[in-house]
């Protein structure tokens, strides 16, 4: 089977691509910069959301559904959240098309121009609070927390499917709180929430940070992200969770009566991550052959091969491993005996090599007889040959272990790519390599913008828990206390 995949040494960009196309996750749309997401991409979306959505709940979180479209006027209302978002808004002027009467098509009817002009949501925020003004009236009502899972558009320029489309898939929830404490405490809390998901079901080891005021979600007070590193060493923002203070609640006038008896403005959150999460999955782990899909997140588990040269053979492995299948359905792990006899073996290999599938069993006369299977495991091509019987409990286990070795592969790598340094020229240098660079900084929006400029680095976030140190800002050499974390980024 001629994979045809771009090697990553070659061209990592085109390698990403190529992965994308030929194992069937998504294909390009016919509206430049979306994309269609085909059955095996979306089904990594589905357990992504499953995950994540039983985690919200479990937090307290109950979701809600807001219109697609906003009034124009609403995202006036918080200024750095409009200044934020007016390039990338699509606007919606007319509801009727018509016949040309010139004979040349279908035209937008010029008397069917809108009262308002609607955007098309980029972020929920203004159409969300708008509402919260009439669900909000005590303390009684508070905390209010709700999540949304839906689709936005941003109109980007350089689109690259799943890490950057100009429509694409995700949640966002927006949380409503008596006091300012309580609304930092929910905004790390979901923060916590995404990091532990990364770490769990991708096996993405991540950064947890603040950013500086440049890199902030508009109309934020802070923002606070997870930061994973790709295998090309740049990095890729995984989620963002944003303590909004009470801008979009005066922006809104969403008021309660405090216990106190007095009015006062709610404290507010928002967070969420998106299908570039699929795009992580696939640039952290997958390797030349295909796709590399930890356990938690693919959509097939344990793909099983019968060997055969005939109907006679054939049956006699079926009776074997039909059993096996329910087996592993009844223990919640996804099984498919391929007995499809328009593909050989090697071809059957290869395509679940290239979609990434976790384990492969392989069974032949020989193993029927001698009662064996062989196992193959993708995250590191290896195989061998194992006792029929418990094989269940064996994939079971094989299966956690391919989970963690995932992980501890892209932690040993990510480790390993953080470099620290303390001058301007090995900055420089350290910069045209793979991975992240621990330097200090001076505070000031001017050096961070002049090192981007310079280097096309950002300061990618503050760690959390960041240990103080005195040292100087590696451009400007002003004092600073901590270091900060830049790379090159999707």
């Amino acid at each position: 089977m001629a994979k045809e995949i771009t090697s990553r040494e070659a061209d990592y960009s085109q390698w990403y691509n190529d992965l994308v196309l030929k194992a069937g996750l998504a294909d390009y749309s016919p509206v430049r910069g979306c994309m269609v997401i085909k059955p095996y991409g979306f089904g990594i979306w589905e357990k992504m959301q499953a995950a994540l959505d039983k985690r919200f709940k479990e937090t307290g979180h109950v979701n809600a559904y807001f219109p697609l479209f906003i009034p124009k006027s609403f995202l006036s209302k918080e200024a750095s959240h409009i200044e934020g978002f007016a390039k990338e808004c699509a606007v919606v002027t007319h509801y009727r098309l018509i016949n040309d009467p010139n004979g040349k098509g279908v035209i937008v009817d010029p008397e069917a121009k809108l009262e308002e002009e609607l955007i098309v949501r980029p972020t929920s925020e203004t159409i969300i609070w708008n509402q919260y003004k009439n669900w909000i009236q005590s303390y009684r009502d508070l905390p209010l927390l709700i999540n949304q899972w839906a689709n936005v558009v941003r109109w980007e320029m350089r689109t690259r499917l799943f890490l950057r489309t100009a429509e694409f898939l995700w949640q966002e929830g927006h949380t409503a709180h008596a006091t300012a404490q309580e609304a930092i405490e929910e905004t790390e809390k979901m923060l916590d929430v995404y990091a532990q998901f990364a770490e769990e079901y991708l096996a993405l080891p991540v950064i947890r940070g603040k950013k500086t005021a440049n890199e902030r979600f508009a109309g934020a007070v802070d923002t606070y992200c997870i930061e994973a590193m790709m295998q090309d060493g740049q990095a890729l923002q995984a989620g963002t969770s944003h303590f909004l203070g009470q801008n979009f609640a005066k922006a809104f006038d969403v008021q309660f009566l405090s216990k106190e008896g007095k009015q006062e403005h709610v404290w507010a959150t928002s967070w969420g991550v998106s299908t570039r999460l699929v795009g992580a999955l696939i640039m952290a782990h997958s390797d030349d052959d295909g796709l590399v899909l930890p356990p938690k997140l693919a959509p097939l588990h344990v793909a099983i091969v019968p060997i055969h040269k005939g109907e006679e053979d054939l049956n006699k492995l079926r009776e074997r491993l039909i059993p096996l299948v329910n087996e592993l359905k009844a223990r919640g792990i996804v099984a498919k005996l391929d007995d499809d006899d328009t593909k050989r073996p090697g071809f059957k290999f290869a395509e679940y090599e290239l979609r990434g599938v976790p384990v492969r069993l392989a069974m032949g006369m020989r193993d029927y007889e001698a009662g064996t299977v062989e196992v193959a495991r993708r995250d590191t091509k290896t195989k061998g040959t194992v006792p029929f019987e418990g094989i269940a409990d064996h994939i079971s286990a094989l299966l956690d272990e391919i989970q963690q070795n995932m992980y501890n592969k892209a932690l040993a790598f990510r480790d390993s790519h953080i470099r620290k340094t303390d001058t301007w020229d090995e900055f420089l240098k350290l910069i045209e390599e793979p991975g992240f660079i621990s330097a200090h900084w001076d505070g000031s929006s001017e050096t961070e913008d002049k090192i981007k400029e310079l280097t096309k680095a950002t300061i990618r976030c503050i760690p959390i828990n960041n240990p103080q140190e005195d040292g100087k800002c590696v451009f400007s050499g002003a004092p600073s206390k901590e270091r900060v974390i830049f790379a090159r980024a999707y």
